[in-house]
């Protein structure tokens, strides 16, 4: 039985509430088949006191003259010539003497003259003992007396109407009245499906109705129920607005659980950017050191190329080597710097030259590996953009892009502003390589976050890191079968509507 307790509210709900309507359906048509038969049965002891009573008076006079032929035809008339049998129609009629002897029947064949009552069977026994107890009481007697009496002797097919016989308030005998229960049987058999097709047709509106509404009120507890099993594993979804809008016990319970959702997921945020914070501390410990140790030299080599730049014998190629080489210095210059969070970058505008510089950095990899590579950018002769900076930003995405697409894949490069008027440097970097999934959407820039066999995963966190000090925005998507990763920048001092990114 505990199974059934075990159920979901969805099927228990309209599984009690059906065995209640139908319980309840059960009991008031038992209780109206009762009543309808004691009903039939009232209206046969009317109809027999209504018979018995002009019987009784026409059959007096021939108990006082013992007039027995005139008393057999009068016994009879009622049974004689009926042709259909009725709810009260009456089975048998017999007279009783005083001394409960039978004085004359409407069947002499079972019910003899002179037989003594108690000697016909059980009923005429119990009869003739109630009788008894009556004797000497007239019609007419004070109240308690129980005339017409009626019997209805326990397994008997038959039910008794007795009613005194009295001549000037003298009781001369009795006049029984005996109807067979099966005559009003198919009557009330008849009652009984009438009922059974208005309970069932009750039982057909309201069980569907009854299912409906358990299960609407179910659902939302199901929802709840499911969502609340994955809480071990992750921060359930608050539950729809609109499941279960009312604000009684149930709707309390769903606001209440909604609240705890939010609570979780602010603690599961807050758990997040502590672990981030600390894991950055540690990196941000680590790339100060590395800056350190990498400045020192660095500063050398540009001193070095700086004074080679001074001698006026350089011929004009090793001249342009060395200024690509003095700007890709710079770069690293800079590119550690920015790692430094406290550091304020001042850096030259953005040019031509550096975006040559970049496509050149990037062929061998691009011939190596035989990409198409697609170069759009629209430059005015500056912006005022670090320059440093965004040529490691673009570095580190196109060669990304180029790792990550498939051999003899397509690279796409999109950089400039949509307007003259626009206060954004956007940058858009496509490949056709592998789709990302979300679990690596959701950790692409942090740090060792690698989607690449063989890679570190420190150069998509480096330029993360770069673009947040520069205050724009990054993000990367699958869209058209392809990898995008947009970047909008500011430009100077405008504010950059990085919402579009």
């Amino acid at each position: 039985m505990r199974w059934l307790f075990n159920l979901s509210f969805r099927h228990k709900i309209p599984l009690w509430t059906s065995f209640l309507i139908s319980f309840s359906i059960f009991v008031v048509g038992a209780a109206l088949m009762t009543r309808a038969y004691e009903d039939m049965k009232n209206a046969v002891v009317i109809s027999a006191e209504n018979l018995g009573h002009t019987l009784a008076n026409t059959v007096a006079p021939t108990l006082l003259h013992d007039d027995v032929w005139r008393a057999f035809e009068i016994v009879r008339s009622p049974i004689r010539g009926e042709t259909a049998k009725t709810p009260v129609q009456v089975d048998a009629v017999v007279v009783l003497t005083r001394d409960h002897k039978v004085f004359v029947s409407s069947d002499p064949d079972t019910l003899p003259m002179l037989a003594a009552a108690a000697a016909l069977g059980a009923d005429w026994r119990q009869l003739s003992e109630q009788l008894g107890a009556q004797l000497g009481t007239p019609v007419g007697a004070p109240a308690g007396t129980k005339w017409p009496l009626l019997l209805e002797p326990d397994n008997s097919g038959y039910l008794y109407v007795a009613l005194p016989i009295t001549d000037n308030d003298a009781q001369l005998g009795h006049l029984v009245l005996r109807y067979a229960k099966s005559v009003f049987h198919p009557w009330f058999i008849d009652t009984l499906w009438q009922g059974l097709g208005l309970g069932l047709l009750v039982l057909a509106v309201l069980i569907p109705i009854n299912w409906y509404w358990g299960g609407r009120m179910a659902a939302p507890l199901v929802d709840l129920a499911q969502r609340m099993g994955t809480m071990p594993e992750t921060v359930p979804q608050p539950l729809p607005p609109d499941l279960y809008p009312y604000d009684d016990e149930l709707g309390q319970l769903f606001h209440a659980y909604d609240r705890m959702v939010l609570a979780l997921r602010d603690k599961a945020a807050l758990e997040n950017e502590m672990v981030k914070s600390e894991r950055l501390a540690a990196i941000g410990q680590l790339t100060a050191g590395i800056a350190h140790e990498i400045n020192n030299p660095l500063a050398g080599l540009i001193t070095v190329v700086d004074t080679l730049k001074l001698r006026r014998d350089l011929d004009p190629r090793v001249l342009r080597n060395l200024e690509l080489i003095d700007r890709g210095l710079t770069q690293i210059r800079d590119t550690v710097a920015a790692l430094l969070v406290q550091t304020k970058v001042q850096a030259r505008p953005l040019n031509q030259h550096d975006l040559d510089d970049i496509h050149t950095l990037i062929q061998p990899q691009v011939s190596k590996r035989h990409i198409q590579l697609e170069w759009s950018a629209a430059m005015p002769a500056e912006l005022p953009a670090p320059a440093s900076l965004v040529r490691q930003i673009l570095i580190n995405l196109l060669l990304n892009a180029v790792q990550a697409a498939a051999e003899g894949g397509h690279v796409s490069l999109w950089l400039g502003r949509k307007d003259s008027s626009d206060a954004c440097l956007s940058i858009v970097v496509r490949n056709d390589g592998a789709l990302l999934g979300d679990e690596q959407l959701a950790h692409l820039f942090e740090p060792f976050a690698s989607t690449r066999a063989g890679g570190h995963g420190l150069g998509l966190w480096v330029t993360y890191q770069i673009v947040t000090q520069l205050g724009g925005r990054i993000a990367a998507r699958n869209t058209d079968g392809q990898v995008e990763f947009v970047v909008n920048l500011p430009l100077g001092e405008n504010i950059c509507n990085i919402a579009s990114a």
